[in-house]
């Protein structure tokens, strides 16, 4: 690493690639001012999606329409920094690509990869991790101190505590780390067997089942055989029913919650009441990881164990019928957590459909590959608006929906739903006119099938767009419309309140400031009511809009900072910035100037790698104009310079924190 900004760690499936780089990161993050960041490409399919993957990974939600590429290689700058990416061998091409155009932008970029081979770049510089070393590799080698022999008793001792290495097993603990070769992952399978065999049965079982695979040669497994055998070996340890659950929990990408398992694997052969069991019995034989926090308790099969129960479930003949099941049970969710959105478990289905990205990427690309299912993406994508919108993946969300839509030409009410989601989506981008358009044709489609709700969405949708071109008298009558037709909707979101924020902002540009604020003061007493706080977390901020106007800084500094600590619970990288344009306004006219020239310096740096700034709408750009030039008046040039400058070196959450009050402003 100190030689090469490229290092490639390379070796056979189970032979601790990951686990090497993460230690090593560990030791090594003290190097990187800018930190350590770690991307999991080991469940990706689709190579297009490596960069939103990456993005994903440095926490960016870049909300423009620009390329991915850009926006990355903007983020990553001249950053100090140490990116790991691991298991690239199935999107070689796609990780190449990304990484060269990453290391173009920024030299100082260190960058760790694991694959099965090379990446083929040639800068490279490949380092093969291979196995542990044997008892007999080294003559003079004391095997007690052998690695295999090492890892096997520490193994061994977390299931059997008693157990211990001395002269009676030592033999049977060499002759079994040297059949296994020194892979760590066979050799822990292999361990964990102790719960039901000892050592010497272990040898023989396993001995047993190498000369049936090498034949009559007996001459030596190659390596990749010898850790399929032991896979292979405890497969057929585990019972009947295990071995299926096994097979049915491949088509999960990367971790899963237990009712998951429940709806997609169980059916007349495996019952849903035994699930529980079944997947007790396989995290205690060491084929499933559990991983448990405050967000609930989650299971992931590693990801070698996850290749072979794809294969057996192709074996099988099940893959289609599970990856269907699979796409249902996805569809169900997001259905409930849509309906549930608006409500007070709004921060538990935040974190679990973010938990929730990669089950839903797989599910997605099922549907739109699968003759007959392409409507069912455009339901889920639909279904999932907020996830889109309001968890960070508005670039994700549009590449999405563009795609399903033109798999599903004709007119229908899925289509339409479909559409002024897109038209969400793009207006978040800041692409006025791509928003109004699909607004538009939402409209018109929503007619011919008589779906009136959608009409009055897209209305709502066009009423946005035309808010971000400054379009204000058509605006309020798109927005009204929306309001007048909405009142009697159970549904709060994305139509009558976000349409009330809007109308208000509306109205506090044409001067009718006291209407603005009665319209804010009653959504935050619904938003009260309801537990609804993302609503809530906008109206907040709009509220102290009207206030600014009325010359009332200080409860608009209360309004805009109560909006930030709110959107702190999500990851909303747009509400933030324009939450933070409003304060850093309000500062200025609190004759604040230094810090709210520190606050437009990282608005600057930080509008650059989310977005189009401002969204390029007129309300935000004039008053942001305004601020800059209270604020280069009341510091004078140089001083503004300074402080702006040490401000475009804080990240979104520094900034917050520092408008927030928590911490001192940076020297200039």
């Amino acid at each position: 690493m100190s030689e090469s900004n490229l290092v490639t760690v390379t070796g056979i499936g189970g032979v601790g690639k990951s686990r090497t780089v993460l230690r090593l990161a560990h030791q090594v993050r003290s190097q990187f001012a800018d930190g350590v960041w770690f991307a999991d490409l080991a469940r990706l399919q689709d190579a297009g999606m490596v960069k939103n993957t990456i993005a994903s990974a440095f926490g960016v939600a870049d909300q423009s329409a620009r390329g991915e590429s850009e926006s990355l290689s903007e983020w990553v700058g001249d950053r100090n920094m140490l990116l790991i990416l691991d298991t690239c061998e199935h999107l070689i091409e796609g990780c190449a690509e990304l990484i060269d155009e990453l290391l173009q932008a920024n030299p100082r970029l260190k960058i760790l990869a694991t694959s099965r081979q090379s990446l083929h770049l040639a800068y490279e510089h490949v380092v093969p991790v291979p196995p542990l070393a044997v008892p007999g590799d080294n003559a003079d080698e004391n095997p007690f101190t052998n690695e295999s022999v090492q890892l096997f008793a520490a193994r061994a001792g977390a299931v059997v505590p008693d157990f211990v290495l001395d002269e009676q097993n030592i033999g049977s603990v060499a002759e079994l780390c040297r059949r296994l070769d020194g892979i760590p992952l066979a050799i822990e399978l292999a361990a964990v067997r102790l719960r039901a065999l000892s050592v010497d049965q272990i040898l023989g079982l396993l001995t047993d089942r190498f000369s049936l695979l090498a034949g009559a040669s007996r001459t030596a497994l190659p390596r990749h055989q010898t850790l399929r055998a032991a896979i292979g070996w405890s497969h057929e340890l585990c019972e009947p029913a295990e071995r299926l659950l096994w097979a049915r929990l491949s088509v999960f990408a990367g971790d899963f919650e237990l009712d998951a398992a429940r709806f997609v694997c169980s059916d007349d052969r495996l019952p849903a009441e035994d699930i529980t069991d079944l997947v007790t019995g396989l995290v205690e034989k060491s084929i499933l990881l559990i991983k448990s926090d405050h967000a609930g308790v989650r299971y992931k099969l590693i990801d070698t164990l996850a290749e072979y129960g794809e294969e057996w479930l192709e074996k099988l003949g099940e893959s289609e019928s599970l990856r269907h099941q699979h796409l249902a049970y996805y569809l169900s969710l997001a259905r409930r957590s849509e309906d549930a959105w608006s409500g007070p478990r709004q921060i538990y289905w935040f974190v679990r459909m973010r938990q929730e990205h990669d089950n839903v990427r797989l599910a997605l690309e099922h549907a739109l590959r699968t003759p007959g299912d392409s409507l069912l993406a455009l339901e889920l994508l639909s279904s999932l608006w907020f996830m889109w919108i309001c968890c960070g993946f508005v670039r994700e969300g549009r590449i999405y929906l563009e795609r399903a839509l033109r798999a599903n030409p004709d007119p229908s009410k899925e289509r339409c739903k479909a559409l002024w989601v897109l038209s969400y989506v793009r207006s978040a981008q800041g692409d006025s006119v791509g928003a109004l358009e699909a607004a538009e044709q939402c409209s018109s489609e929503a007619v011919l099938v008589g779906d009136s709700r959608a009409v009055i969405l897209a209305s709502k949708m066009q009423g946005t767009a035309a808010l971000l071109q400054g379009d204000l008298q058509k605006a309020s009558a798109l927005l009204g419309m929306a309001i007048e037709f909405n009142t009697g909707n159970k549904e709060l979101n994305p139509g009558l309140l976000q349409a009330i924020v809007e109308l208000s902002i509306v109205l506090t540009t044409q001067g009718e400031v006291y209407e603005a604020e009665s319209l804010l003061v009653d959504v935050l007493q619904v938003c009260k009511e309801r537990g609804e706080l993302w609503v809530s977390s906008y109206a907040s901020w709009a509220l102290s809009l009207p206030l600014l106007a009325m010359g009332r800084p200080e409860a608009a500094l209360t309004t805009a900072q109560e909006g930030l600590r709110i959107k702190r619970y999500f990851h909303d990288t747009l509400g933030t910035l324009v939450a933070l344009e409003t304060t850093a306004r309000t500062f200025a006219m609190l004759e604040q100037a230094e810090l709210a020239a520190h606050l437009l310096g990282a608005l600057k740096a930080n509008w650059t790698t989310s977005g189009l700034p401002m969204m390029g709408a007129p309300f935000l750009t004039n008053e942001h104009e305004k601020c800059v030039k209270e604020c280069q008046k009341l510091l004078g040039e140089a001083a503004y310079n300074s402080a702006f400058e040490s401000g475009a070196r804080l990240d979104l959450d520094e900034a917050s924190t520092l408008a927030l009050g928590e911490v001192d402003a940076p020297p200039s």
